[in-house]
């Protein structure tokens, strides 16, 4: 797998998939205020990936779906549980979120995926925890995918 690590902005990564650090799906995400990666990519993928998203009930921490896109120009956004309903993530939920996302990837058979980090904002884990833990899940994984995890900066 070829992995790089980048700062930027995970809507600006020309991939296949990107990934979104969900929480679990159980409040309805209409009532949810839009925060982070996920609002961002309300805003500009429209509503369409959340309703898909919601129909598909409640996500096990650490477990991954995949919607369409919207009106972003991937082939799919993965929704990951990386975050509990108490809004924290541990090292479980962000390496069980990892390894499930590429699993869903590479199954449908995507050459490229772009992670966000996944709990360092809401899920109050830190940057560089984080950053380590998605590194550490990802290093056993064989695949031909171009794997970019995406530290946001402006």
């Amino acid at each position: 797998m070829k992995l790089v690590v980048i700062e930027g902005d995970l809507l600006e990564q020309r991939v296949d998939v990107i990934v979104n650090p969900w929480n679990r799906n159980i409040i309805p995400w209409w009532l949810l205020l839009p925060q982070g990666v996920s609002g961002a990519i309300k805003r500009r993928a429209g509503y369409a990936p959340f309703f898909e998203l919601g129909r598909m009930g409640p996500i096990a921490l650490g477990e991954a779906v995949m919607t369409q896109a919207g009106r972003l120009p991937y082939k799919a956004i993965i929704h990951v549980a990386g975050i509990s309903m108490w809004w924290r993530s541990s090292a479980e939920s962000i390496q069980g979120s990892v390894r499930s996302a590429m699993r869903l990837a590479s199954g449908q058979g995507f050459a490229s995926l772009a992670f966000p980090l996944i709990g360092a904002g809401t899920g109050g884990f830190g940057e560089e925890g984080t950053l380590e833990l998605m590194q550490q899940a990802l290093e056993p994984i064989t695949s031909d995918m171009a794997v970019t995890i995406v530290r946001f900066r402006r």
